[in-house]
């Protein structure tokens, strides 16, 4: 019930937002309609954890202001008993989610990135990216690179390549690094290979630090918005085991753990949650009515301690795998600790 509450309050202001780039280019409702509906596992994603948290508090709520709790407990029923059909249901859930984010959600990503792109802003996608490269098509030539964040103008493994009118390779640069600053590319440790039509083959010319003035711009590269979520766990995974660089290998790693441990989000914030109503209301009388906005505070709260974590991971100040589980275990355990003294 509360997922179908934020999914509807989600996509009526989506569409309000969006409705207006449709309309102006002409697109049917079919197509408005399509693009919405395969937007609902995008917001289930985003939204599973902290909708985790607040079904289990509002059930257990609803029995603590109907007086049920009271009288499960007089009776004998320990609260661990009472809360492990709450806790077996965060995990059923969260593996649901697990499962939509390998089968379903790329599918739904990739769709929705080309109906927005394509159909709507009339943008297309120049490049792809395979095995922890990108591949771009610029106007004269081909690049290929890496790029270790997508906010950043470094790239490494850096090579651009272009023909002649004829379809003939002309020209081929590959450097260990490349930086786009003051409307400039500056390439390190590379070399430069020449066609020789009249002797039929390369002239090379190896360089420290070389300027090129390619035509094309960082910004040239259009990436779709969560492109990330168009692959799946297992592609994920993938990619981590194909980097060539530490910095690559770090980012990848920080991407797999990092879809991994949101998804899991919801159960330590469950964990936390329960007890948390019960001390509120042991010590205001309120449950509902403060136990809610004190728990979607919580979570906000531990949403930005994790969002913090995993930009730490990327940049590689910090282990991947660290960032990923250390919020949990933090929640998972206070929440447990909190638990067994509300049974006691």
């Amino acid at each position: 019930m509360l997922m179908a509450s934020f999914i509807t309050i989600y996509l009526l202001i989506d569409f309000f937002e969006k409705i207006d780039n449709f309309l102006e280019k002409g697109k049917s409702m079919g197509l408005v309609f399509k693009f919405f509906l395969l937007n609902v596992p995008f917001i289930v994603e985003q939204m599973g954890p902290v909708c985790i948290l607040l079904a289990g508090v509002v059930t257990l709520g609803i029995l603590n202001h109907s007086n049920e709790l009271i009288a499960l407990k007089a009776g004998g029923v320990p609260l661990k008993k009472i809360t492990a059909p709450i806790l077996v249901s965060g995990v059923i859930f969260t593996l649901l989610f697990l499962a939509m984010s390998q089968f379903i959600l790329p599918k739904t990503i990739a769709e929705t990135n080309r109906i927005w792109n394509k159909e709507v802003k009339g943008r297309v996608p120049l490049g792809i990216y395979r095995n922890g490269r990108y591949y771009y098509r610029g106007q004269e030539g081909f690049y290929s690179f890496a790029r270790p964040s997508s906010k950043s103008n470094d790239f490494l493994f850096f090579s651009y390549t272009s023909w002649n009118d004829k379809h003939e390779l002309s020209t081929h640069i590959a450097s260990k690094e490349a930086k786009w600053a003051d409307d400039t590319w500056t390439l390190q440790n590379g070399q430069v290979q020449y066609a020789v039509p009249e002797k039929d083959y390369f002239s090379t010319d190896l360089f420290t630090s070389k300027v090129f003035h390619f035509k094309e711009k960082p910004e040239d590269f259009f990436v779709p918005e969560y492109q990330s979520l168009e692959l799946s766990l297992l592609d994920l995974y993938k990619t981590t085991q194909r980097q060539r660089s530490d910095d690559e290998r770090n980012l990848a790693w920080a991407n797999f753990y990092g879809r991994i441990s949101y998804t899991l989000l919801g159960l330590p914030l469950l964990f936390l949650g329960l007890p948390l109503l019960l001390i509120v209301y042991r010590k205001w009388g309120k449950d509902l009515s403060l136990a809610v906005p004190t728990s979607c505070g919580m979570a906000f709260g531990c949403w930005g301690i994790w969002g913090t974590l995993q930009s730490l991971a990327k940049a590689g100040y910090m282990n991947p795998f660290f960032a990923a589980i250390s919020i949990h275990l933090l929640m998972g355990i206070f929440g447990f600790i909190l638990l067994l003294r509300e049974d006691s």
